[in-house]
């Protein structure tokens, strides 16, 4: 190189030889800085690849959950439009409405001009779907099915957003919090539980479905874990003869044990039931238990203290 460079400058003028010189500089920090910000690729939950020219800077969250991940990933400000129930954080409410899983507006989806929108494949309609990608925005799908998943969503988020240090430390947050409960739920006496979605009709969840990871985290057995689809829909006479011995639901508000909610309450018809006979009834802050973010701790945390009553309610073995 330095020989070329001698010969280079023979063959030129002291000036010319200067002025290649910089134009040299200057191309090598263009490259630089081409590198520097170079495509980002990740795979979405679906298996997809997903490829910005830079960080996004316009997102768009199509699902509640959507949007707590991509606040704990520390894209908050990024972020100009949600669905409803968007609700968490706070600051998340403020944000413009671009329909719901019913229904999106699409005309104020594209008026919010996103680089990136962040979809659920499950609570969004594939026709809904198939109109997104007409419209060549990057798509994203967040479909979180393990507990361990969401920490791997807030790291593939975090650098789709340019936003990977804030991303990690919640995903470290996030694994510490599951790995601790599941140290201390490891070797409890298994519980059998039934979770149930709705009432009417009878729904519950399968093997497949995130509560039911919790469940497991806890040392908890789903009873319906077997069944197809991922929100089968049972029989009573199915429950009463799996004889949980707890039923668990979610409902609005606090957390907490709940034996007045009516889709709880109807239950006391067959006191035989197992969860019925030692009043294992629990409700669970709905926000905290079926959104696959990184709150599903907490909701997991009072699973577990709920299976943990039922256990100390269990009768004593006869000698």
């Amino acid at each position: 190189m330095i020989r070329f460079a001698r010969s280079l400058r023979c063959a030129v003028n002291p000036r010319r030889f200067i002025r290649i010189v910089r134009l040299c500089g200057a191309a090598s920090l263009v490259i630089t800085t081409l590198t520097a910000h170079a495509t980002i690729t990740v795979t979405d939950d679906t298996g997809a690849t997903v490829t910005l020219p830079a960080p996004a800077q316009r997102v768009i969250s199509l699902a509640p959950h959507v949007t707590e991940l991509l606040y704990a990933a520390g894209g908050g400000a990024k972020m100009v439009g949600a669905v409803s129930y968007s609700d968490y954080p706070p600051q998340a409410r403020q944000l413009p409405r671009v329909g719901d899983n019913k229904a999106l507006d699409l005309e104020r989806i594209v008026a919010l001009k996103p680089d990136l929108i962040v979809v659920w494949r499950h609570g969004n309609a594939q026709r809904q779907l198939d109109r997104l990608r007409e419209l060549h925005v990057p798509l994203f799908f967040s479909e979180p099915r393990r507990l361990d998943d969401v920490a791997v969503s807030l790291t593939k988020l975090g650098e789709l957003l340019g936003t990977s240090a804030s991303a990690d430390a919640a995903a470290a947050t996030y694994r510490a919090q599951i790995a601790s409960l599941r140290a201390q739920y490891a070797n409890r006496a298994p519980v059998s539980v039934f979770y149930q979605v709705w009432d009417r009709p009878l729904m519950t969840l399968n093997g497949e479905h995130m509560i039911s990871d919790v469940i497991a985290l806890c040392g908890g057995r789903n009873v319906f874990a077997g069944l197809q689809p991922l929100v089968p829909t049972v029989s009573t006479e199915a429950v009463l003869a799996a004889n949980p011995e707890a039923i668990v639901t979610a409902a609005p508000g606090a957390t907490r044990p709940d034996t007045t909610l009516p889709q709880l309450a109807t239950w006391r018809a067959w006191p035989g039931l197992e969860a019925v006979a030692h009043n294992n009834l629990f409700a669970i802050d709905g926000d905290l238990i079926n959104r696959p973010a990184p709150r599903i701790a907490q909701g997991a945390r009072q699973l577990c203290e709920d299976l943990e009553l039922a256990r100390s309610r269990r009768k004593p073995r006869a000698p």
